[in-house]
């Protein structure tokens, strides 16, 4: 499953709950809820981080009035955590004995291929 997004202030472990954008051209830094994908020019902030962001002298800061929330978790994430729930309840296959024969051309196509979900493993021709 995919970790929340952490602040982007060095050091600081909490999650994210807002986003930091610079408006260079108007000397303007704006503080707002948290967007929904991270942008290579904005950076992610924590609550005490977002409350206490100053600029530099001559900049505006404009900082959303509201609640800062933690993001709902999204549709990945709950799929995420269904296939990891469904994989751990998986019954572990029956070991092979180490004598019988592997017949990869016949039988049992999951020994063969490795089939996950929808994803398989394909073994190389020997």
């Amino acid at each position: 499953m995919r970790s929340p997004r952490r602040c982007s202030r060095n050091g600081c472990p909490r999650q994210a709950v807002a986003t930091l954008t610079y408006v260079y051209n108007e000397s303007t830094a704006v503080v707002g809820p948290l967007a929904a994908f991270a942008e290579p020019h904005t950076y992610d902030l924590c609550e005490p981080h977002a409350r206490s962001l100053t600029a530099p002298r001559g900049w505006d800061v404009v900082r959303h009035e509201g609640e800062f929330e933690p993001p709902p978790p999204t549709t990945d994430d709950l799929v995420a955590l269904a296939e990891a729930v469904r994989e751990a309840a998986r019954p572990a296959p029956a070991p092979r004995p180490p004598d019988a024969p592997q017949d990869r051309h016949h039988g049992d196509q999951s020994h063969s291929t490795g089939r996950r979900g929808h994803l398989r493993v394909i073994p190389p021709n020997h």
